[in-house]
């Protein structure tokens, strides 16, 4: 029995080692948001809650199967044995129990970390208008008057308050380090909440399928102080690159591994008009820059 537990022990750890260095990624176990830490803790209850049932499972397999082997003469036969209420309790009790529990779970924190909800901070948010194009990600600043291609720059313990488009497939953009995912669809703008708690550069991407590029459509976040960012804010502003609108109409056509660009100005309403080109009717009168309720 014990060399049977040792060999199924040794495959375990071997299994998880191979998955590590097999190029696994556990990046969203090293959060560096409040939104990551708390997301990574949920998966962590969860996976210790579901554990509670999977490992004496798989225990009692191995055990049952070595003590009522054919070869052992000790083990009981009983043909008539049919009922336990013991075991009935057991067996269904404390599976429901854990599903009460991971259930309550996941109730509270569908509305605690709803990504449409701002985060609780006395530092005014920042607010970035993400817009999906096929293959690349074009990030506004609406307030600095900025706009940059796969790259988000951020102050550290700042509230961020994405917007998110599409300019076709639905994509999802997803920083796994500070939080969950949103969904970015043609003709809606989806929010998310985010913020950075260290200073760093992290990864970023789209978690939804849109294509042939799809898996190069990746970014960087770097997250660094206030007074860094400001000077980041000067450094982009010297661009003598503007996102007007024909240029922007030039990034909507399809490309891969798109290099990282600055832009020191931005078209008026670009986000609103990216937006309001899908929801107005052929031949309608009515002004693409509308403003779009909150």
């Amino acid at each position: 029995m014990f060399k049977i537990l040792k060999s199924f022990s040794c495959a375990v750890a071997l299994f998880g080692v191979a998955s590590v260095l097999g190029g696994c990624d556990l990046v969203m176990f090293n959060p560096k948001g409040a939104i990551g830490l708390e997301q990574a803790r949920i998966i962590t209850i969860a996976f210790i809650l579901m554990m509670l049932i999977v490992v004496p499972v798989i225990i009692m397999t191995i055990v049952i199967a070595w003590r009522y082997r054919a070869s052992n003469p000790r083990a009981k036969y009983d043909p008539e044995w049919s009922h336990s209420t013991t075991l009935e309790i057991l067996c269904w009790g404390i599976p429901c129990i854990i599903i009460c529990i991971l259930g309550t779970i996941a109730w509270v924190t569908s509305h605690t970390l709803d990504p449409y909800r701002p985060l609780d901070s006395t530092t005014k948010p920042l607010t970035i208008q993400a817009v999906a194009l096929d293959w690349k990600w074009v990030f506004i600043y609406p307030e600095q008057g900025i706009a940059t291609i796969n790259y988000i720059d951020i102050p550290v313990n700042t509230p961020i308050s994405f917007q998110v488009a599409s300019e076709g497939p639905m994509n999802a953009l997803w920083i796994p380090q500070l939080g969950g995912q949103v969904y970015a669809m043609a003709g809606m703008r989806t929010r998310l909440h985010l913020i950075a708690n260290e200073a760093g550069i992290y990864d970023g991407g789209s978690a939804s399928y849109s294509g042939e590029g799809f898996a190069e459509m990746n970014f960087k976040v770097k997250a660094e102080s206030a007074e860094d960012f400001a000077h980041w804010v000067e450094s982009v502003k010297a661009s003598p690159h503007g996102l007007t609108a024909d240029k922007f109409n030039e990034l909507i056509k399809p490309s891969i591994n798109v290099p990282i660009q600055y832009f020191s100005s931005i078209a008026p309403h670009l986000f609103h008009d990216e937006i309001m080109k899908f929801m107005m009717p052929m031949g309608s009168d009515c002004s693409p820059t509308m403003s779009l309720s909150e």
